[in-house]
């Protein structure tokens, strides 16, 4: 059987919130110890000084977590606060090993993360699951994704997001007990015999032409159809009568991102600045030679989209029911939204019936057989726990 405890905490001072956060997490347990804690933290907290708290009030054998964009429960919503899920059960092993050097060498962070896992030692367990968080602003993410995808022989399922930082982009940080790491990747190894569920939505739809992307420079889109990139977001605006200003894009990407074709459908990426020669920096990369269109969407689309994620998640659980769930949706949604984000997370927990903890990311994970997979930006991504 499977327990969670979630828990929120608005102080301000570290080690006072990791004393909130564990105390509550361990009175909601019955005083049981976690074996799993899931902790996602403003950049307003001195990380060393809040997990160290934590540890101390709960005592988890395993805690993981990341710098956020926002942090949410099914107890509420908030900016510049902290939020976990406590884990306890006699049906799933914890394992949480974090890797450092991602900007540098992608693969061997892969293969150094594999190498710790417990596949090959633990037989009896049906269902391998990685909840895997990163620092995005490192880059090759999905890069990262495919080569941790190899070196794990396809059999594991992803499911996390990109450490975020209050929409600053300046530097984000993930957790592994007490320690804290930039340009790392945290994985916390999930092994049980009842299904976890993943799913995944993003309610966005394509508005404008096709366009080949014709030019890029890291995760610089240079041009479209040889036309500079931001000439070609510029005549899209024009022609479905939306201000763009060019020194102050922000407003309009965000109601206008790029969505790359694929077999599945629209894999969303967010642009976020026009570089000096009309180039478009975004949140993560897009392949050169691929197709894409601009997509839009509504308040009423993004909540539909956290409610689909919700409901594939849940029929992946055979019939199980839920103990608890984790959700990522982007920082850029956050900022989108506003104070109507928080419809989102009403329609999640109307489709979920029981509680959740997550937050707001730089981009979003999820790899499992079925689902639209990958790196993705402003997409709703759903991990249900069963009991």
């Amino acid at each position: 059987m499977t327990q969670s405890a979630v828990a929120r905490t608005q102080l301000t001072d570290a080690i006072a919130a990791g004393g909130d956060l564990g105390e509550k997490l361990r009175n909601s347990l019955g005083g049981l110890e976690p074996d799993a804690v899931i902790l996602f933290a403003s950049p307003q907290y001195n990380y060393t000084e809040l997990l160290s708290a934590l540890q101390r009030t709960c005592n988890p054998h395993v805690v993981v977590g990341c710098s956020s964009s926002g942090e949410f429960t099914s107890q509420g919503n908030s900016d510049g606060s902290a939020c976990a899920v406590a884990i306890c059960s006699d049906e799933i092993e914890f394992a949480a090993n974090m890797a450092i050097g991602l900007r540098e060498d992608s693969e061997a962070v892969a293969r150094q993360l594999a190498g710790s896992w417990q596949r090959e030692r633990r037989h009896h367990y049906r269902y391998r699951t990685a909840l895997v968080l990163t620092d995005a602003l490192a880059g090759h993410v999905e890069e990262f994704l495919d080569q941790l995808t190899i070196a794990t022989g396809g059999g594991y399922r992803f499911v996390g997001g990109g450490a975020g930082d209050d929409a600053r982009f300046e530097k984000t940080h993930v957790f592994c007990g007490t320690e804290v790491a930039s340009d790392a990747v945290v994985a916390l190894e999930i092994l049980s015999n009842k299904p976890i569920g993943i799913g995944v939505s993003h309610g966005w739809r394509d508005t404008g032409s096709l366009l080949r992307v014709t030019e890029t420079r890291a995760t610089d889109v240079v041009s479209f159809n040889s036309t500079t990139a931001a000439e070609v977001f510029a005549e899209h605006a024009n022609a479905t009568a939306q201000p763009f200003d060019r020194n102050a894009p922000l407003p309009y990407f965000l109601h206008n991102v790029l969505g790359i074709q694929t077999t599945d459908g629209y894999k969303l990426r967010v642009p976020l600045q026009i570089q000096s020669d009309d180039s478009i920096a975004f949140a993560a990369e897009v392949p050169r030679g691929s197709t894409a269109r601009i997509m839009c969407t509504t308040a009423d689309d993004a909540s539909a989209a956290a409610s689909a994620a919700c409901r594939s998640a849940l029929d992946q659980i055979k019939g199980h029911e839920p103990s608890v769930a984790l959700f990522f949706d982007c920082a850029a949604t956050r900022l989108r939204l506003g104070k109507a984000f928080g419809l989102e997370l009403q329609a999640l927990q109307e489709t979920l019936g029981t509680e959740f903890v997550g937050c707001n990311t730089y981009g979003q994970i999820a790899r499992a057989e079925g689902q639209f997979s990958g790196f993705h930006n402003c997409t709703a991504v759903v991990c249900v726990f069963p009991v």
